[in-house]
């Protein structure tokens, strides 16, 4: 009879005993690639074997992805049937290439891939021996070694045995450290195999930059080198600096602290000027360039006196008014009949357009005129409006003369000569008007402030020499 108790123990042990069976059929057998369950095929054309064997690891970025079922001959070399798990997605643009884990053996497949967006490997596919590599034989690799240290005089490989004893003798920790060191670093760069495959993958654009800025940096390396043989030459006055600059620093602290109260404010107003100085760069500019040629001037002004009886008195001032020379320029303005008396008191609204002398830039009449304003942002350019500066266009007169000529706007526009009506009559009579008019000398003739040519016949030459007091009372003959 069997007892309940030893049941029991019979039915763990069976329980104990498949599970075992199954993690070595199932993780050890690996017994689902062997029934290709979750595995696919793919075949790699190998120049020689390399001392790769059946059941030897397949890696993908250093991580196991399958087994080598198979290592056959063939009529050009050698295939091998790699066995891959069907979880993983590895590119088919790769590289397959045989190693060793060791220096004694123990090889192994690694698929490196060469970019990521090609298609996947599927089951039946072909690597072909043009995109695989075999490391050299180690037994080739040893004959070489050995043949190598045979070439070296015994004498030599003596003394450099004995000096890099000499070179690392004591320095066991340090070198373990440093092993242990290259293992942790190597361990990290295994997991971030990802990251350091996608930063060689997209390192071509900064290594073309590098290459493509090569004289850049050959400059750059040129400048640093002059920088440095000044600083050697300057060595001594280097060196000043450096002892003293401390002290300057310390000083230039005390400085800003007594000058905190206020200092504040003195960089918000610096800021505004600032700013300021950005709007109106190309005039300060100009106000450079301009002031020393003033300068001159004025100092040309003084050298006629100098170092004679009227040095004391500087520079000559003449006040003669020389009325209407030269006459107003009226090119541009509205027409004679609608001008307004200076007489007038009142203020009506300014009239429509822009109204401003219109004569050619270059004329000796008005040369201040807006016409002749310099453009902010167009240097060597003129011209009366911002709208203008700022355009292709450049600015055309509409007389080469003195003479009014038409309204600008409808002038500009092609329409005919506004009709503003006659000026509005005065509240109170004013008095007539007085105004200068330059006059022909020959013939007494003269243009008024209506626009209208008048003779005035006692200014000609022609006129008597005797005049009577009859003659100022009766009225001059004229036009």
């Amino acid at each position: 009879m069997i007892t309940r108790r030893v049941k029991i123990q019979l039915a763990l042990f069976a329980v104990i005993a498949l599970v075992a069976a199954g993690f070595m059929v199932f993780g050890y057998m690996q017994a689902p690639a062997m029934l290709n369950i979750g595995y696919y095929k793919v075949a790699v054309e190998l120049p020689r074997t390399g001392g790769l064997y059946e059941r030897a690891n397949v890696t993908y970025r250093g991580s196991e992805v399958g087994r080598v079922d198979a290592v056959r001959l063939t009529d050009t070399g050698v295939e091998a049937v790699l066995s891959l798990r069907s979880d993983v997605p590895i590119p088919s643009n790769l590289n397959a290439e045989v190693h060793s884990a060791n220096a004694v053996g123990e090889q192994y497949i690694a698929l490196v891939p060469e970019d990521r967006m090609s298609a996947p490997l599927e089951n039946g596919d072909v690597i072909p021996v043009a995109r695989t590599a075999v490391q050299p034989d180690i037994n080739d690799l040893l004959g070489a070694t050995n043949r190598g240290l045979q070439a070296i005089p015994q004498g030599n490989l003596r003394t450099t045995v004995d000096e890099a004893y000499v070179a690392v003798g004591g320095l066991g920790p340090e070198l373990q450290r440093f092993v242990k060191g290259s293992t942790a670093l190597a361990i990290d760069a295994r997991n971030d195999i990802d990251g350091l495959t996608a930063l060689i993958d997209h390192s071509q654009p900064v290594l073309d930059s590098q290459s493509q800025t090569s004289s850049a940096v050959q400059a750059w390396a040129g400048h640093l080198a002059d920088i440095t043989r000044q600083l050697q030459t300057q060595d001594e006055s280097v060196r000043g600096v450096l002892q003293t600059g401390a002290a300057a620093a310390d000083e230039a602290r005390a400085l800003f602290q007594q000058l905190q109260p206020t200092l504040p404010i003195v960089l918000a107003n610096l800021v505004s000027i600032a700013e300021v100085g950005v709007n109106y760069r190309s005039d300060l500019e100009q106000l450079l360039v301009v002031l020393p040629q003033a300068t001159a001037a004025m100092q040309a002004v003084l050298v006629p006196n100098r170092n004679t009886i009227q040095d004391y008195r500087g520079v000559f001032l003449s006040f003669n008014l020389n009325l209407n020379l030269p006459p107003p320029c009226t090119t541009g303005y509205l027409p004679a009949q609608q001008r307004r008396s200076a007489v007038f008191e009142d203020y009506p609204e300014r009239p429509p357009g822009v109204l401003y002398c219109r004569i050619p830039q270059d004329s000796t009449n008005n040369v201040r005129g807006v016409r002749n304003t310099p453009c902010e942002t167009r240097p060597g350019k003129r011209a009366p409006t911002a709208a203008l500066c700022e355009s292709d266009e450049n600015y055309v007169p509409l007389n080469d003369g003195y003479n009014w000529k038409g309204d600008p706007n409808a002038t500009l526009s092609g329409e005919g000569v506004p009709d503003l009506g006659p000026a509005p009559e005065p509240p109170v009579a004013p008095p007539l008007p007085i105004a200068g008019a330059e006059y022909d000398p020959a013939t007494g003739t003269y243009i008024g402030p209506d626009g209208e040519v008048r003779r005035q016949a006692d200014l000609a030459a022609s006129a008597p020499a005797q005049r009577t007091w009859q003659d100022m009372v009766v009225p001059p003959t004229g036009n």
